[in-house]
């Protein structure tokens, strides 16, 4: 009776324990396999395909895993996995039916990854949702948005994007000066924090440039800074430029105007 029941315990109990144990073994060597073989191409592509792409991978492989691991298991407790596997068979269309949403998802999700519209990283617009790409996975994506909302979207439902991640962005500063001021004296002044700031800004591509004036308002002269910027830079090196025309002009005594109101008393 001990001997029976020995063996049930090694069959029944051990061997499970044993097969999902070395299942997660193999899947962390193949893993680090794959990261480690994606990081030798690190200067040869782009680093946040890379992550995508090794996250996509190491999906599919841990699912394969998983379903291998539960055939074995199945096997020790004596289950024909083959008359399973055939049963399977003959419901496939049934099952296709059940996961075609599954499917659908995985698909996207590989269309995705290979007509490179977003990867891990990318700051994309999805159905009217803005934020970064913090998941792209064979079912779903997530994204996080600036404030911090995550929102979870099916791979399937993702068939409009914009991705603000793709290109550089622009930098537009505009601000007045008064009527007052002598015009070529303005414009020198800025020219000069131009170059400066071209000298001091990181975030940056080319040259801060001086378009000149732009308006002539009611209360005083528009005036707009540009530069091209990484992606998504744009706003930071707004503030900053801002701040710098700020200190320079009240430097050079060149006034900032402000609405007034005038009140006549008969």
């Amino acid at each position: 009776m001990k001997d029976i029941l020995d063996k049930i315990l090694i069959k029944e109990i051990v061997a499970p324990i044993l097969i999902i144990f070395f299942s997660i073994i193999i899947y962390k060597i193949i893993k680090n396999i794959v990261t480690k073989t994606f990081s030798l191409k690190l200067n040869k592509t782009n680093a946040k395909k890379q992550e995508t792409l090794i996250g996509i991978i190491n999906n599919i492989i841990k699912y394969f895993i998983m379903i291998i691991a539960l055939i074995m298991i199945l096997n020790v407790f004596g289950i024909d996995t083959k008359t399973l596997i055939t049963s399977l068979g003959v419901v496939g269309l049934v099952a296709g039916l059940a996961v075609q949403d599954l499917l659908k998802d995985i698909i996207s999700g590989v269309s995705i990854i290979f007509e490179n519209q977003f990867y891990v990283g990318d700051t994309i617009e999805v159905n009217g949702f803005k934020g970064e790409v913090i998941h792209l996975g064979i079912k779903t994506t997530k994204l996080k948005s600036y404030t911090g909302e995550i929102k979870i979207i099916s791979n399937r439902n993702i068939t409009e994007v914009i991705n603000y991640s793709l290109s550089n962005s622009l930098a537009v500063v505009n601000f007045q000066v008064s009527y007052e001021d002598n015009t070529e004296k303005v414009e020198k002044v800025l020219k000069n924090l131009c170059t400066q700031l071209t000298k001091q800004l990181d975030n940056i591509k080319g040259e801060v440039q001086l378009l000149g004036v732009t308006k002539l308002n009611d209360s005083g002269v528009d005036y707009r800074i540009t530069v091209e910027t990484l992606p998504l830079k744009h706003f930071e090196i707004e503030r900053e430029i801002l701040k710098q025309v700020k200190l320079e002009l009240e430097k050079n005594n060149i006034t900032i105007p402000y609405p007034q109101v005038v009140i006549h008393n008969e």
